[in-house]
């Protein structure tokens, strides 16, 4: 990958790299662990993100 990237896709992988973080402690323990993971959760090898 370039080492100069567009804003528009530095600012789709900031919103990516965000969105992939887990789900706090708290929220499993107050659902009683109904909610473990992020919908939004991907993995870099499996799914692509717009060039």
């Amino acid at each position: 990958m370039a080492r100069n990237k567009p804003l528009g896709k530095k600012l789709r992988m900031a919103k990516a790299m965000k969105s992939n973080s887990s789900v706090p402690t708290w929220v499993v323990v107050k659902t009683g662990g109904r909610v473990r993971r992020t919908p939004a959760q991907r993995n870099w090898r499996q799914s692509k993100l717009k060039p």
